[in-house]
This record gives structure tokens, C-alpha cells and sequence, in this order.
């Protein structure tokens, strides 16, 4: 695999990557078994991810776990992944926090128990000082409740006379979306073959770029991954200028 990872050019490799983790109960009944036990092989699949991202020197990486939907669930479900997810954080954050990365939750934490808030609080406090990779973790997540959110922000700060109406801009509502302080996603990944974002970062992914596989999540590997890689290095990214446009030297678009 280290002769691979040459193959997509630093200038090339994204800043940003986020993943939808789909398959993992399609995975366990393929086998004819829980749901939980797919979620549980999913889990092994993040640190597949995580560490391919410390070792090709992407910045930020914004996981997908659990969607607002996702609370519509069978209860049983539910409540394992719950449990999953408190393991996690009780394993996990001491030797992410070891390797340098940062770790986040974004969502309606208000939704989860108070253990798992309390967890969550510890895991940010513990690694808010690292800067090797930015971990984000989308749980109870939903990109409207996120744009919805930010123009409450807004129509408050009208409301109490320290904003005008008219200072409101895509650049007023970006700034209070979630992750607004790291750059947009480069790169959006898919697996269990399902092609749709399903309510994932609708603002921030406007002009990413999307990569779907068949792959079930708990199938996952760095082959996989270099392959959305090797794609991502080859796609000319124009953000709505023409193809001529970006090949011209700064100095001739300038003009």
C-alpha cells in the first residue's frame, strides 16, 4: 500500500473528507446475524479511516454515526448503538488524543443520555489542543436542524438590535453552520451503495465532491479508500468558473 498512497499528488489530496458509514446492518444479515454485531464491525472500520487519514496527512475528517432520523430506529437497535457508543469513547479517546487528533460531536446533544453527554464533553475537553487531525463526529445530526439552527442564531441577533437584517449573507450564515471554522468538504464518501447524502452537511458540501461504493462499511480498507483518492486527484474542481478559467494563470482571470 505505501507505493499506492504516491499515486494521488499532495497538491491533490483533500483537506477534508466526509463519510456517510452505510452497510453496517446490511452486513450482519447478509450473515444472519444482529444488527448490533454490524455496527460493532462498522466500529472497526472508523479506526480503518482514521488511520489512513493520520497517514496520508489529511486535515479533517467528519464521520457520519448517527443521523436525526436515526432515532426512529427499533428500539433494541437504538439502544445498542448507544451502548457502542459510549464504549467508544471510553476506549478510544486516550489513543486518539496520543496520536494528536481533535475530537468533536456535532448535533442535537441534548437528545442523548447524560452519560454519553458527559463522555462527549470529556473527549472534546481532553483533545481540544490537537491539531494532527480534526475528528468530527455527527451524532443526532441533521443538515436542515444545522441551516435551521444558524438562522435562528441570525433572527436572534435582529431581534436584540446587534445585527441588520440587511448585513445577512451566505457568508453571516456560514459562519454560524456547523464546522464553520474548518475548510469546507473536499471529498464525500458513500459506502453500502445508496447515492444520496441524506440530510448530511447540505450547506457545507455545495461544491464537494461525491464518491459512492457498494461496499458495505464494516468491508471497508485503505484499498478502498486510495481508490476515492486516486478518483478525487483526477476530477477538475471548477466551483462554477469554466474549465478555461482555471487553467488560465491567477493573473489573466484577474483581469
Amino acid at each position: 500500500m505505501a507505493a499506492a498512497s504516491a499515486t494521488a499528488a499532495p497538491a491533490r489530496l483533500p483537506r477534508h473528507i466526509a463519510v456517510i458509514m452505510d452497510g453496517n446492518g446490511r452486513w450482519a444479515e447478509r450473515r444472519r446475524r444482529p444488527r448490533a454485531v454490524g455496527h460493532r464491525a462498522g466500529a472497526r472500520a472508523v479506526n480503518v479511516c482514521i488511520d489512513f487519514c493520520l497517514e496520508r496527512g489529511v486535515e479533517a475528517l467528519t464521520l457520519f454515526a448517527f443521523s436525526s432520523e436515526n432515532w426512529g430506529r427499533p428500539e433494541e437497535e437504538v439502544g445498542a448503538l448507544m451502548k457502542l457508543f459510549l464504549n467508544a469513547l471510553e476506549r478510544e479517546v486516550d489513543e486518539l488524543h496520543r496520536r494528536g487528533v481533535r475530537v468533536r460531536f456535532i448535533g442535537e446533544r441534548e437528545r442523548f443520555g447524560e452519560t454519553i453527554r458527559k463522555q462527549m464533553d470529556a473527549a472534546e475537553a481532553r483533545t481540544a489542543g490537537n491539531a494532527r487531525l480534526h475528528l468530527t463526529v455527527a451524532a443526532s445530526y441533521g443538515g436542515r436542524w444545522d441551516i435551521a439552527r444558524a438562522a435562528r442564531a441570525l433572527a436572534e441577533d435582529v431581534a436584540a438590535g446587534r445585527l441588520a437584517p440587511e448585513a445577512i449573507d451566505e457568508a453571516a450564515l456560514g459562519a454560524r453552520v456547523c464546522l464553520a471554522d474548518l475548510p469546507p468538504p473536499d471529498l464525500f464518501i458513500r459506502t453500502g451503495g445508496e447515492m444520496r447524502i441524506s440530510n448530511f452537511l447540505l450547506w457545507q458540501m455545495a461544491y464537494t465532491e461525491l464518491w459512492f461504493t457498494d461496499l458495505l462499511w464494516p468491508e471497508l480498507d485503505a484499498a478502498t479508500l486510495q481508490r476515492a483518492l486516486d478518483d478525487y486527484a483526477g476530477r477538475e474542481r471548477r466551483f462554477g468558473l469554466t474549465g478555461a478559467q482555471i487553467a488560465a494563470p491567477k493573473s489573466e482571470t484577474a483581469e
